[in-house]
């Protein structure tokens, strides 16, 4: 990290003022430093200047020499171009520029210039010219070649600031304040990883020495590249260690249940628990038994049998005595969750309640009374107002839509209660290891017995009749089947088909079948009794958006069509298939696809329809839209990732983790280290509190 350098304006660069600095800003750099970590997206090579006699057409070259002539000329109404003659006493070359007058007044005759671009023949035999090339004239700056004649970096840029523009400031900052890039991490860290100081890693970055292979620098593989994605890891897992460490010294509390309210939901199951399900409760419980907070991630795949898991954690906590609480992102969700637990815990003589926004009813004085004993609900637990009397155990389903703040809020709610983290996405380790680092991690890896694997199909626009069959096959032989649509109805904006059209349509085609719709807009009651009617029997096709796509459980749907499945991503198309199969009944999803499919959509419904695996496909996921997009990870609380990339930078994340985790179990609060403990705070900064002050 650096000193000052964040807090100096860009502005006042050499080169920049107020007027670029607004464009600067577009790009995310309103600092030195955001200049710094604004790095090149590719790399040109423009390291050799050729004579002039021994340029080939065809090829890409870089020639240097004296303007000896220029003119401007209409060709057409519209179209003037510029043209320009060099010599450098071997030969002449002309440049040509479309459409820019005011070049004309910028090459004076008998200035040096440098020309880089792809050379070809003039018309009728006119001699070697390149068209639109780029160049610098030599002189305008202490480092005269810029850009040219050297490894050239090419910045992601906005409009009306050029490329060349971009590099020039670049150049200007490293020049003037790239020495006093402060490098906070410790140097036998650096060592035994074999990587170079900060301040050179960052000049290499930017403007490579000439020896450097173009190859590794475009794939981000050189030393210096390594070691600035380094650093970024570095501190986030930092982060993440001092978290986890001061979880660690705080008070929890120590539960000690006895197990008889987990025996009794046991007895009443019809299932017996799965290896992977006692061996994951084992751990929560041992969590739950010490005397610190518990933050345990869950990860398992759809169908595996979190819910039940995690509602044995919850007897535990409340036959101690507390109150536990599992929040859910969405009402749907939040509502079938409750269902599920009160249905399972029926018998067992607890009060359950529903908190959701929209409720007309909100049990908010029995919750703080103590009167409820297990409440379910959608982040309205989290707001003011809810207080609860003794929590004890927070459970958070689909953790990556909530954020490391707002898992913070819900623990201020009592004295840091046990929290429990669920997913049903599955999670790369790389990923795991920056969204989750605070927390232990477990995984569910095995499906509870009379899963069926659901055969996935991939149809086109023309497939249609076939599918039609499939559907009615499958009803016919008493089947029940989802129809996911991308939006809920049509738009000037979009040619996609709708789930409103898509009801009638299917009415149409299925006048002896019951299909009904439902989506996000419909009231959560209205939705409850229509998903009641689905599970019950009395809907044969149910219409609908991805607002099934988490939570909803009906058993004896054993059918899914996706329309425009092209358009979802690969988790979401995961998660809406985890809707069949959920029964004994033989299962299939049906993805309809139109076309044209672009190189990244095919690859996704081609990994669909080979594997089933939730982790293979969440690391296909990552590789194809990459970690900023990934599973929703620019959730607050954890800083974005400006330089490392989850995908490319793999290999260096696991030494980074090992690294921080390390330091901070040695010396917890940085206090042998105060530089780095300060860049440190800089580098979270707005997103959590990391050293608690007395």
């Amino acid at each position: 990290m650096v000193k000052n350098l964040p807090e100096l304006k860009v502005q006042y660069i050499k080169g920049v003022g107020p007027r670029k600095a607004e464009l600067l800003a577009k790009l995310g750099i309103r600092s030195v430093w955001d200049a710094m970590m604004h790095f090149p997206m590719r790399y040109e090579d423009r390291r050799n200047i050729r004579d002039i006699r021994d340029t080939r057409a065809g090829e890409h070259e870089t020639v240097s020499g004296d303007v000896i002539s220029s003119s401007l000329k209409n060709i057409k109404r519209g179209l003037k171009i510029f043209e320009l003659s060099v010599s450098d006493g071997t030969g002449l070359i002309k440049g040509k520029w479309f459409n820019q007058p005011y070049l004309k007044k910028i090459f004076k005759t008998g200035r040096k210039v440098v020309l880089s671009g792809a050379v070809k023949y003039g018309w009728r035999g006119a001699g070697l010219e390149m068209e639109n090339p780029v160049y610098e004239f030599i002189g305008d700056s202490d480092d005269p070649l810029v850009h040219m004649g050297r490894i050239v970096p090419v910045y992601r840029t906005t409009e009306n600031l050029s490329p060349k523009q971009l590099r020039g400031v670049l150049f200007n900052i490293l020049r003037a304040h790239g020495a006093d890039v402060q490098d906070t991490v410790p140097g036998e860290i650096l060592k035994r990883n074999g990587l170079p100081g900060l301040p050179e890693s960052i000049q290499g970055a930017h403007f490579p020495g000439p020896d450097e292979d173009l190859g590794q620098l475009n794939a981000w593989r050189t030393d210096y590249q390594r070691r600035v994605s380094f650093d970024e890891f570095f501190m986030l897992e930092l982060g993440l260690a001092v978290l986890k460490q001061g979880k660690l010294r705080e008070r929890g509390i120590s539960f000690n249940p006895d197990g008889k309210l987990v025996d009794k939901l046991l007895a009443s199951l019809p299932f017996t628990l799965t290896t992977a399900q006692q061996r994951v409760f084992n751990e929560i419980l041992s969590d739950m038994k010490s005397p610190y907070p518990a933050h345990r991630l869950i990860q398992g795949d759809v169908g595996s049998g979190k819910t039940v898991v995690a509602l044995m954690a919850m007897l535990g906590a409340v036959e101690c005595g507390y109150q536990a609480a599992l929040m859910a992102p969405t009402e749907i969700l939040a509502r079938q969750h409750y269902l599920n637990v009160r249905g399972m815990a029926e018998g067992l003589g607890l009060k359950i309640a529903l908190l959701t926004g929209s409720a007309r009813e909100k049990p908010i004085e029995e919750i703080a009374s103590g009167g409820i004993d297990i409440v379910v609900g959608t982040h309205a637990l989290i707001q003011e107002g809810v207080n609860f009397k003794n929590l004890g155990l927070a459970v958070i389903d689909e953790q990556h839509r909530f954020g490391v703040m707002q898992r913070a809020v819900l623990r201020k709610k009592a004295l840091n209660p046990d929290i429990l983290v669920m997913t049903a996405t599955p999670i790369p380790r790389t990923l795991a290891m920056t969204l989750y680092g605070d927390l232990d991690c477990s995984v569910l890896d095995e499906m509870p017995p009379g899963r069926t694997p659901v055969k996935t199909m991939l149809f086109t626009e023309s497939d249609k009749q076939k599918v039609y069959e499939i559907i009615s096959e499958e009803v016919a032989s008493g089947g029940r089947v989802y129809v996911v649509y991308p939006v809920i109805e049509e738009s000037d904006k979009t040619p996609l088909r709708s789930a409103i059209l898509g009801e009638e349509a299917l009415k149409k085609r299925f006048p002896e079948l019951k299909v009904s719709l439902i989506h996000g807009r419909i009231k959560p009651a209205e939705r409850e009794t229509v998903m009641q009617e689905f599970k019950g029997g009395n809907i044969d096709i149910l219409v609908s958006t991805t607002v099934i796509e988490v939570g909803v459980d009906v058993p004896e749907a054993s059918l899914m069509l996706i329309v425009h499945a092209e358009r979802f991503g690969l988790s979401q198309l995961h998660q809406l298939r985890g809707r069949v199969g959920r029964g004994s009944r033989r299962s299939g999803c049906l993805l309809l696809a139109y076309g044209p499919l672009g190189e990244e959509a095919r690859r996704r419904l081609d990994v669909m329809t080979e594997t089933g695996d939730g982790f293979r496909i969440a690391e296909e996921d990552l590789d194809i839209r990459g970690p900023g997009e990934f599973m929703g990870t620019r959730q607050s609380g954890i800083p974005g990732l400006r330089v490392a990339n989850l995908v490319r930078d793999a290999g260096l994340l696991e030494p980074a983790r090992r690294e921080a985790f390390s330091l901070i179990e040695a010396d917890p609060e940085l206090k042998g280290a105060p530089e780095l403990r300060e860049a440190l705070e800089k580098f979270w900064h707005g997103k959590i509190e990391l050293f608690k002050t007395a």
